[in-house]
């Protein structure tokens, strides 16, 4: 794990002390929380929020990449217009769920945690999201395209790939009608699998053995995703 960047403990006290418990905690999720995010709740609603946009621009040297490779993962930067997925946690469970949230999301102190108005179809709700300022060390910066590439081709880290986890964003976010134009032209720009050389025998075409378990986005409801931690980034 790298070292702490900053002390995550008093910003969880902060969250804690803002939210104040004697309200349903709502979260603001606009990256893999969409399609993984493990806690419970009890609702969740499209929502936009406006000042704040989705960004692949927080370097990752350990889910997602390698000190030696460094991969990417999402960060909401600040300008723009962002649009994801509220969740509504039962205040009984809020305490415990920004705990958890803080094993996951902050065990670096990586991110800026703040209290967003967030606009859905049933009204406003103010929800905590995990935001990256510019002045981090863990921001990229202006990336090229032919880093990008070189990214998504090299990079992988405990979690997989930089590129199978901007898939999967982008695949979920599609699934839940988000359309996320910056966000597809950086996946299109990953190079195309290479082609087998030879066609696979029929004896290994109807092979019977299992494949190894592994998550599709969009397979199953949002509401049942295991609620394990899987320290994975908004």
């Amino acid at each position: 794990m790298p070292k702490p960047l900053r002390d995550p403990q008093p910003m969880l006290e902060r969250a804690i002390a803002d939210w104040g418990g004697h309200e349903d905690l709502w979260l603001f999720g606009y990256g893999s929380l969409i399609w993984r995010p493990d806690f419970g709740f009890v609702e969740w609603r499209p929502a936009w929020v406006h000042g704040w946009h989705r960004a692949l621009k927080m370097w990752s040297r350990v889910n997602r990449g390698s000190v030696q490779t460094p991969g990417l993962v999402f960060g909401l930067l600040s300008g723009g217009s962002c649009r994801g997925m509220v969740f509504r946690v039962p205040k009984a469970e809020g305490l415990e769920t920004l705990k958890r949230l803080w094993l996951r999301e902050m065990p670096t102190g990586v991110y800026d945690p703040k209290w967003l108005r967030c606009g859905t179809a049933e009204g406003n709700v103010s929800a905590l999201a995990f935001t990256l300022s510019r002045r981090s060390p863990n921001f990229t910066g202006e990336l090229s395209e032919e880093r990008y590439r070189h990214i998504f081709t090299h990079a992988v880290g405990r979690y997989g790939s930089s590129l199978d986890y901007a898939q999967q964003t982008l695949l979920e976010l599609q699934r839940h009608s988000i359309h996320d134009a910056a966000l597809a032209r950086l996946v299109a720009l990953a190079p195309a699998p290479a082609q087998p050389t030879t066609q696979p025998s029929k004896a290994a075409a109807d092979c019977d053995a299992p494949p190894a378990p592994v998550y599709v986005p969009g397979s199953t409801d949002i509401s049942s995703q295991p609620s394990g931690p899987s320290k994975e980034n908004t």
